[in-house]
Order: structure tokens, then C-alpha cells, then sequence
């Protein structure tokens, strides 16, 4: 591994105006410097560096989508013939040697209380900044583990759970607590935390709730959603033949779960020809086995299988017709066509805006309408993916040190 990962290191052109950071990487890594830092022999500066843009480095090197972002924008991969630079696995070997070695300095306590509702990226993000800045942190989670969607959405063989363990252990050394199995809504609503002196709140909640299609037959005792099933699979037992609804990402990730979890035969079924996979999950479910049916759209779920409409397009991608309905033989459905938030906060709040898909309103840093709240990640845009909620969260944790900075020299 090792030597692979140096020989890649050698083949970075250095560019000038390196396409790879500028275009491809959300976060803007210096992937050129990364690589310099690298092969000088300096990989604990190089890790720090990379720490420092991103804390969740060492996750987004394994789920980000490389091939659109960092290895879809490398200079090698456009030429003839060439193959781009893979620097996920470089980025991955350098985060992974250095994050064990990662000893963060904080601030003197400044005596100011933030709490953090959910521990996935946006929540890790946050809880990481301001703790380095002094701030006593507390992060509520309403499962047993750190990691929200990261640990409890994506599948083990994509991402081990051991980096996220070996995240809840480096929060613990940097002195943040960590509430598990607390829902914020449930028994404990924000104002209590207002009451019990916290300053400010931050909410990082993921979109939890499954997105339905509204057809007949969901409630049937062989159909599943895709975010329940992705939780703990071994409760589920779904036959051979096993029918997803959806052909997106997670769709895939659901796909080669059930594959690996002893079903034999697992079919993918996409509405539309346009597929929102990556070609490179597409590639992964086709070497699994997995079959994928395009141009499939849900009609009834029933105890046989699925009853879907077959949708006819013309090559611009229009509908052109509607095929009578056919029976699709399995033994269990899963429902995977994206998620949206639960309202438990909400519901049990006042001042907090929410839009008409149930997503929170912010501003630009962050700023919900409450005085005092913050939120971002998939809360805030819908179902992304890791490397956008830190980016965004990056952001609002600057917000939320400014609005508590201000408040702390003015009373």
C-alpha cells in the first residue's frame, strides 16, 4: 500500500493552477502541497495540514465522490490514454498515519456552554472548532455512538466504523461530552438547554426521515426503508430476491449491503433512465452481481413484489410512454429515494423557521430565527454528502464564535 501510494505521490504534475483543488474539491485541500509535504518526508505536517481544512479528512478520502471532484479534475486523467492521480488513497494513507498523532490545543476555558445536537459531520465539525477556541462543549445524540449518518448511512466495507470510534475517543481527549441516546425534543426541548446555561445552540440533526412515494402497500410487512435498514441490517431477514426502489448512491449502498448481508438475486429499479449514481458505485453494484432496470417507476407494493410502470424515454431523456404496469417477483422491497428531516425539534420549539420540505431556514452563516440557534449539514440542505457539511460548518462555527465573542464582552 505504502508504495503504491508513493508512486502516485510521484506521478502530481505540481500544476500551476492545480484543477484538482480549484475545481474538484469542495473543501479546497491543497492537494499539490499534500503531495509535496509527502514525498519531502514531512507526512505528520502534511496530516496537520489537512486536519486543519478538514477534520473529517481521513473520512471524505474514503465516501467523497472522487471521480467528479479531486480525481475527475486531475490534469493526468484528461490526457490520452492517462489515468488521474489517485489522491483519495494518498490523502487516506497521510489522515489515517497522522490522526491518532493529532493532539489539538485549545483555548483557555472562556466559560461560555455551546451545545450540539447530533454527531455527524456538521456536529464533529463544529464540536472540533469551537472546543480548540475554549468553548465547554456538550454534543447530544439520540443514538449510542458518535457519527450520525456517517456511521449509521454508510455501509462498513465504504466506511469502518472504527475511525468513527476512534473520533468519539479523540472528542472525549479534547474535553467535549457526549450525551447518547438523548433526543433534543423528546425529554429535554432547547429551552431547557437555554435554562441550564448553554449559550448557544448549534443543531446538526441529518435528515433521518424517509422520503415516501406515496403508493399503496408501504405498510406491508416486506417493505423497508432504506435509512432503517442501513441501521442495523442484521435485523432483517429478506429472502433471496430482494427489490430496491431507487438508483442513487445510497440506493447502491443498500444494494451491496443486502448482497453481502446472503441475499442472492438484488435488482435495482430507476424511474428515469438518468441514473444519480456515480459510475463508479454503478461499476461497484455491477461487479456485486446487482441488476439494474432503468425507466421503472413504483406503482404498488405488494407481498409478491413490487408493481412497477414501465416508462419509455426518447433519446433527449422525455417520456415518451407509460408501459402497463408489471409485477416484479421478490421477496422484500426497500424504499431508497432519499430522506428529509424529522420535525421533533421543531415541533417542540418556538421562533425556529423551517421551509416547506421541513429544512431549516438559516442565513448565510448559519443563523437560524431564534436568537442564539445555529444549524447546518443535511438539516439545513437536504441529503448531501460529508464534504459539503464541513464545509458549510467551518463556516458557521467562525458564526457562532463571533456571536459569542460579542455577547461574552458585552455583559
Amino acid at each position: 500500500m505504502a508504495a503504491h501510494v508513493i508512486n502516485e505521490a510521484r506521478r502530481c504534475l505540481q500544476c500551476k493552477k492545480p484543477m484538482c483543488r480549484l475545481k474538484g474539491c469542495p473543501i479546497q485541500t491543497d492537494i499539490p502541497e499534500m503531495i509535496r509535504l509527502f514525498l519531502a518526508g514531512q507526512t505528520e505536517e502534511a496530516g496537520h495540514m489537512l486536519f486543519e481544512n478538514n477534520p473529517l479528512s481521513v473520512v471524505c478520502s474514503l465516501v467523497c465522490d472522487h471521480e467528479n471532484q479531486c480525481e475527475g479534475n486531475c490534469i493526468q486523467g484528461k490526457r490520452k490514454e492517462g489515468a488521474a492521480v489517485q489522491i483519495p488513497n494518498i490523502e487516506n494513507y497521510i489522515s489515517d498515519f497522522y490522526f491518532d498523532k493529532i493532539s489539538v490545543k485549545c483555548a483557555p476555558d472562556n466559560g461560555q456552554r455551546v451545545a450540539i445536537i447530533g454527531s455527524g459531520p456538521a456536529g464533529i465539525t463544529i464540536a472540533i472548532k469551537l472546543a480548540a477556541l475554549g468553548y465547554r462543549i456538550t454534543i447530544f445524540e439520540r443514538m449510542d455512538k458518535v457519527g450520525g449518518m456517517m456511521r449509521y448511512g454508510i455501509p462498513a466495507f465504504r466506511l469502518p466504523k472504527n475511525i468513527l470510534d476512534r473520533y468519539q475517543r479523540k472528542l472525549r481527549d479534547m474535553g467535549i461530552h457526549f450525551r447518547p441516546n438523548t433526543s433534543i425534543g423528546g425529554a429535554l426541548h432547547l429551552d431547557d438547554l437555554f435554562q441550564d446555561g448553554y449559550d448557544a445552540i448549534f443543531i446538526g440533526t441529518g435528515v433521518w426521515r424517509p422520503r415516501r412515494p406515496h403508493v399503496k402497500g408501504e405498510s406491508l410487512g416486506n417493505v423497508h426503508y432504506a435509512i432503517d435498514y442501513l441501521q442495523n441490517p442484521d435485523a432483517y431477514e429478506l429472502g433471496d430476491n430482494v427489490a430496491i426502489i431507487g438508483a442513487g448512491n445510497s440506493a447502491i449502498d443498500v444494494a451491496r449491503t443486502v448482497v453481502r448481508q446472503g441475499s442472492r438475486h438484488v435488482t435495482l429499479y430507476a424511474r428515469r433512465q438518468r441514473i444519480a449514481a456515480s459510475k463508479r458505485e454503478l461499476d461497484y453494484a455491477a461487479v456485486d452481481g446487482i441488476e439494474l432496470q432503468q425507466g421503472m417507476a413504483i406503482t404498488e407494493f405488494t407481498e409478491k413484489g413490487p408493481i412497477l410502470t414501465p416508462r419509455i424515454y426518447d433519446d433527449e431523456g422525455n417520456l415518451v410512454r407509460e408501459e402497463p404496469p408489471v409485477l416484479m417477483p421478490a421477496d422484500s422491497t426497500i424504499i431508497a429515494i432519499s430522506q428529509g428531516p424529522k420535525d421533533k425539534i421543531v415541533s417542540t420549539t418556538h421562533d425556529l423557521t423551517v421551509d416547506k420540505n421541513g429544512l431549516i431556514v438559516v442565513d448565510e452563516d448559519g443563523r437560524t430565527t431564534r436568537e442564539g440557534v445555529f444549524a447546518s449539514g443535511d438539516v439545513v440542505a437536504g441529503a448531501k454528502n460529508v464534504v459539503l457539511a464541513v464545509k458549510y460548518s467551518k463556516q458557521v462555527a467562525k458564526a457562532i464564535d463571533e456571536y459569542l465573542t460579542a455577547k461574552r464582552f458585552n455583559n
